[in-house]
């Protein structure tokens, strides 16, 4: 998952946002020890509706409460691309005081970086689950247990993709939360969440579930359960209960104009994320399947013109040349309605089905094409990870070129014909000034090809004050002449 930033000036722009209190440094079975579960009671509440009764939680916080614990995050002072760009914050600004103490990456005179966030005990030895992005980045973790105890976690793995992590810390007997199952929720469902929203601990807030399968706009494969619980920055990685004391869903992002709760929350659906844990603790890594295709959503002109009966599946808007789906026949225009049994209801249920395969399984598709139903198999293959991105300078102020970029990834290789090259993931500076933007691919330097930052770095400090740089921008390509710093 990735980190959205806020702008205090910008109030007024809506985003998505992370939760992580928020240090931004850089989307199942019961365990041993499980609690016992404790049903909500429903008690008599005086409401407009006569007869109405709320859900008591009390005996739901008091149960699993133990298992919710505090993290604390800190980093060192070394400089990142996403610090780079985060502004600076006037003292005298009304938001001074939240950034200071909640997650601002750069802030004059604040050296080590702090941030904040909550987890869940899913082991009585010590495991825990949480956000990639609490944890992403930082030097030192520290787990806080209700009972007062601190505890130097490590980090077992994180996996961006989801924004799942899990932690260790070196313990025994430990209160567990209760694994459930989210697919059972329904709209309309009351939930609970614990965590520490702006480092207030084992703060309990209650809502319903909105929606499920939502597909946020930043290109996460999760299909979120949306909620209307009141979830703050802090709140980041605790747990989203259901009212038989289980716990659903990871709480993760907020939509807000404000950078604070407004009515939107979004948790990852703990089905995946117990996935990623188990893939984390038995292979040290996450490995996930891919189809090589992209695709949108069905809406009613769709399913009209498609001749469906109703608005539902995943429609195929574009495939990748010799991808699995390419090689197994598929088309754009394909609407996959269910993969291996499984109904495909929205477009963002097929990625987290996908997901959870691994490269070499077969997929059986039930896919509809040109009024007529087929089944289609498809051999998975293998997700690749991007790259981390790669920073060529790293004093402020004094970049030759100013972009941070990565390698290609095989796929992107093959796109561009086999050529070498690197892939801006961000521009400032000169190379902003001159009109390179994240999503090219600078192929040559003075006609001197690079296909790393290494080699990007060596043919600049060779350069003169200016540098011809071929550009790859969609199916185009162009020289670009930067005047260096």
């Amino acid at each position: 998952m990735h980190v959205a930033k806020v702008n205090p000036k910008m109030v007024a722009v809506v985003g998505v946002l992370a939760l992580g209190g928020a240090l931004s440094l850089g989307y199942a079975k019961t365990m041993p020890g499980t609690e016992q579960v404790v049903q909500a009671q429903a008690a008599p509440v005086a409401g407009p509706v006569a007869g109405v009764q709320m859900p008591n939680m009390a005996g739901i916080v008091e149960q699993n409460g133990p298992a919710v614990v505090n993290i604390s995050v800190v980093a060192g002072t070394r400089q990142t691309a996403e610090r780079q760009r985060m502004p600076q914050i006037d003292p005298d600004d009304p938001f001074y005081e939240f950034f200071r103490h909640f997650g601002a990456p750069q802030f004059r005179g604040q050296v080590p970086v702090r941030g904040q966030g909550s987890g869940f005990i899913v082991s009585a030895d010590g495991t825990i689950l949480t956000n990639a992005h609490v944890v992403d980045g930082a030097d030192e973790v520290t787990v806080k247990l209700t009972d007062k105890r601190e505890f130097k976690a490590k980090v077992r793995g994180l996996d961006k993709a989801s924004d799942v992590a899990v932690l260790k810390i070196e313990a025994h007997n430990l209160p567990t939360a209760k694994i459930g199952n989210s697919t059972a929720t329904r709209v309309g469902e009351w939930v609970l969440a614990i965590g520490s929203p702006f480092g207030f601990e084992n703060s309990a807030t209650a809502g319903i579930i909105s929606a499920k399968s939502r597909t946020l706009p930043d290109g996460s494969y999760v299909p979120f359960l949306q909620t209307d619980v009141a979830v703050n920055p802090g709140n980041s990685g605790g747990p989203l209960f259901n009212m038989a004391g289980e716990v659903v869903g990871i709480n993760s992002q907020i939509y807000s104009r404000s950078g604070g709760y407004q009515g939107l929350s979004f948790a990852i659906p703990i089905e995946l994320a117990m996935n990623i844990e188990k893939q984390i603790v038995t292979h040290g890594k996450v490995q996930r399947g891919k189809l090589g295709i992209a695709i949108q959503d069905v809406n009613q002109s769709l399913a009209e013109s498609f001749g469906l009966e109703k608005p539902a599946g995943a429609l195929v808007s574009s495939i990748e040349k010799g991808g699995p789906a390419d090689r197994a026949g598929l088309q754009p225009g394909d609407v996959i309605l269910a993969l291996n049994g499984k109904a495909v209801t929205a477009s963002g249920d097929l990625p987290a089905l996908v997901a959870t395969m691994q490269s070499g399984e077969t997929a059986r598709l039930q896919v509809w094409r040109k009024g007529k139903q087929l089944e289609i198999a498809v051999r998975i293959g293998a997700f690749e990870e991007p790259a981390r991105a790669q920073i060529l300078e790293e004093s402020p102020g004094k970049a030759r070129l100013g972009v941070a970029v990565r390698p290609l990834t095989p796929e992107e290789r093959r796109q561009i014909g086999g050529a070498g090259g690197v892939m801006v993931q961000d521009a400032s500076g000169p190379a902003r000034r001159a009109g390179i933007q994240a999503g090219d691919v600078i192929l040559s330097v003075n006609g001197e090809a690079v296909s790393s930052a290494e080699q990007l770095r060596a043919q600049l400090a060779k350069a003169g004050k200016r540098v011809a740089l071929l550009v790859e921008r969609g199916d185009a390509r162009l020289f670009v002449p930067v005047e260096l710093g």
